[in-house]
């Protein structure tokens, strides 16, 4: 989608005030906002790939889980209940 702002410069009329309305002319369309929200935009992840890494952690968290039975790694002891 693109939106376009433009402005005409009028008889007499200075850069200063140009520059000026081309501004208003912008937030008035919201192209700052649309844009400021678009920045840090990720898409989507595919059900595939999202079933493939929940499958990976489950199986990395099962295998830590032996490892701490077996007495082969330590246990992480937190810094406390976590907050929600």
């Amino acid at each position: 989608m693109s939106t376009n702002a433009e402005v005409v410069k009028n008889d007499g009329e200075t850069t200063v005030n140009l520059i000026r309305r081309f501004s208003k002319r912008v937030q008035g369309a919201g192209l700052i906002q649309e844009m400021r929200g678009r920045r840090y935009y990720s898409r989507a992840k595919s059900p595939l790939v999202t079933r493939k890494r929940a499958l990976k952690v489950i199986k990395k968290r099962e295998e830590i889980t032996e490892l701490i039975k077996l007495g082969k790694i330590v246990e992480r002891v937190g810094r406390g209940p976590r907050r929600r």
